[in-house]
């Protein structure tokens, strides 16, 4: 049996009887983790790829540039202008990912006391956000002046909010007490 099933297994075993689940495939599981870093309105290309290159050595996988879907004058933004970049992760890397950031990441955060609770929405997802990148150990400190935040999405098949909860703090996610 791979480490997946076993996964699966004791998820099961740990929500069945909270949530009345009669079949292992009833049980929520991570679908996919997408993580994104909003560049603004920068205009220094130097910038723009070491952005690029550190998403890269964090998540494993080349970023997308995501562009501008609506011109807006006060922010000075045109339809196709770069917003910013995302990477999508399935699979093996999804999950290296999700143990790196509950087991590395978040003890490395300052201040850090758990994860609310409403960052639950009601579909099920959760949206985490990260003021600064250099929590992850695959960057360097030296380059402290080049710091940028970034955003991870976490989505389940979760039905609801409180079902979603429970996957999450069963798999290991530190929520507020």
């Amino acid at each position: 049996m791979n480490a997946t099933a076993t996964k699966k297994n004791a998820a099961f075993e740990a929500l069945k009887g909270e949530f009345g689940y009669t079949s292992v495939m009833q049980t929520p599981k991570v679908q996919k983790v997408v993580v994104s870093v909003g560049v603004g309105s920068l205009k220094d290309k130097k910038k723009a790829e070491l952005i690029v290159e550190r998403l890269k050595r964090i998540t494993g996988q080349a970023p997308a540039a995501r562009p501008t879907k609506k011109s807006i004058a006060n922010f000075k933004t045109r339809v196709g202008d770069l917003s910013g970049y995302q990477v999508t992760l399935r699979g093996a890397r999804m999950q290296s990912f999700l143990e790196k950031l509950v087991h590395v990441v978040f003890p490395r955060v300052k201040d850090f006391r758990g994860i609310r609770t409403t960052s639950i929405d009601e579909m099920g997802n959760i949206s985490i956000g990260i003021k600064e990148h250099t929590v992850f150990p695959e960057t360097t400190d030296e380059d402290a002046k080049d710091v940028f935040g970034l955003g991870i999405n976490i989505t389940t098949t979760a039905k609801n909010k409180k079902e979603a909860e429970a996957f999450l703090k069963h798999i290991g996610l530190p929520f507020r007490q």
